[in-house]
């Protein structure tokens, strides 16, 4: 586990035993791990944090994620025999699956 995992495996840790610290992560996310790291965040120029409360269990969430950027994508094997599959689309498929779902929702 890098460092960067080892701080978020703590962060959402306690966030699950105090609702208090979720509260602060989800309204004042830099404040708020500043706090817990006892540091200053160092973000890079022009970015945020965000934390979304994924913890109700009547809710599946899924995640948009940014779209990939295919002229600086650097893609694996298994996406490049996808890509090299011949059909002119050279988008890689999303696939979601949300976790807290074990029936077909779509």
């Amino acid at each position: 586990m890098t460092n960067d995992q080892k701080i978020l495996d703590a962060i959402v840790k306690k966030a699950w035993k105090d609702p208090a610290f979720k509260n602060d992560l989800i309204t004042r996310p830099v404040a708020t791990i500043e706090s817990f790291l006892g540091r200053p965040l160092h973000l890079p120029e022009g970015q945020s944090i965000a934390f979304v409360d994924q913890t109700d269990s009547s809710t599946i969430f899924i995640n948009i994620p940014a779209e990939i950027n295919m002229e600086d994508a650097e893609l694996n094997e298994e996406q490049l025999d996808l890509v090299a599959g011949g059909d002119g689309d050279t988008t890689p498929p999303i696939i979601i699956k949300p976790t807290n779902s074990s029936s077909t929702i779509f």
